[in-house]
């Protein structure tokens, strides 16, 4: 049976509550004070310069993701798994999909969004924190690295992490959503992926040696790099936002409008390639290569087995 490893699952379950923490704080800063919400707004309007250059690119962004997209590759996921012969990974990649989303839709619905006289021509709208749109794109793209064999995470967790970014950003570039609904929704995500990964560590520990494939270090250390740059440079737009934040957004110049909006989209795809490279640092070790039963000391220069692992 394999041994209980306790590292590994404190950690991911580090990564939830932490993660979680990070979406309840952008939720009360950003919703429930006056000054987050100013920071939102100056954000979101900006988006409308230079919108005429990228207008085609968001709208066939959004358009391609919908319940249906996510149906289709749900299925597509948990059959990728399956022919793998993983039906614990299977289950972990749709409970990280579904979970994430019906988390999103909830909390859409429950969340409260104080009239503070921020942005009176959104206020009919109500509460739009998380985003649906990013959480869709952001859960598949996570639940394919997960799914995939180990060869392939690399490069998938690079697109997966482009193309997560490019629908949180272009919701915003779309005026559908504000930044803080694309972060809060990215967190989620996240910390769905760390519970569905400590469900595939349960579910496989009864099965004998394991061995741990080598990590996809140098997609970590450059999605952890590039988000690190991308949300210094987020801070760094926050912080001129914040100087004229009390100014009507009529009396600030292009140049402060696209800050601010720049701002925003720098943070919704630092976060983006954070949230993956937590999943990509620990995933060689949620999904193991099995060793036989029948080997349990096989030779080094053994090619690595496709014998599934299966729950018990």
């Amino acid at each position: 049976m394999r041994g209980w490893p306790v590292g590994l699952a404190l950690w991911l379950l580090f990564v939830a509550a932490l993660e979680a923490a990070g979406a309840v704080a952008v939720w009360r800063f950003f919703v429930g004070t006056e000054h987050g919400q100013l920071l939102d707004y100056v954000a979101i309007t900006g988006n409308s310069i230079g919108r005429s250059r990228v207008e085609t690119l968001v709208h066939n962004t959004l358009n391609g993701i919908s319940i249906v997209s996510l149906t289709a590759a749900t299925i597509a996921i948990g059959f990728i798994a399956l022919a793998r012969r993983r039906v614990a990974l299977a289950v972990g990649a749709v409970l990280l999909i579904g979970g994430a989303n019906v988390t999103t839709q909830v909390l859409k619905a429950l969340i409260y969004r104080p009239e503070l006289g921020v942005d009176p021509e959104r206020a009919a709208a109500g509460n739009s924190l998380p985003s649906g749109h990013t959480t869709i794109a952001a859960s598949v793209a996570v639940a394919l690295v997960l799914v995939l064999p180990a060869k392939a995470r690399g490069p998938a967790a690079f697109l997966g992490t482009v193309f997560a970014a490019l629908a949180g950003v272009a919701t915003l570039s779309a005026g559908w959503h504000r930044p803080s609904d694309a972060v809060a929704a990215l967190l989620i995500v996240g910390a769905w992926a760390a519970v569905a990964s400590l469900f595939i560590v349960i579910a496989q520990r009864r099965h004998g040696g394991v061995s741990y494939g080598a990590p996809s270090t140098y997609t970590t250390v450059f999605l952890t790099l590039v988000s690190l740059v991308l949300l210094a440079g987020a801070a760094l737009c926050m912080h001129l936002t914040d100087d004229v934040i009390t100014r009507s957004v009529d009396d600030l110049s292009r140049r402060r409008l696209f800050v601010a909006y720049a701002g925003g989209a720098l943070g919704i795809a630092g976060i983006t390639a954070l949230v993956v490279a937590a999943v990509l640092l620990t995933v060689h070790r949620v999904v193991p290569r099995l060793v036989p039963p029948a080997d349990p000391e096989p030779d080094e220069d053994d090619e690595p087995t496709t014998q599934a692992i299966l729950p018990a």
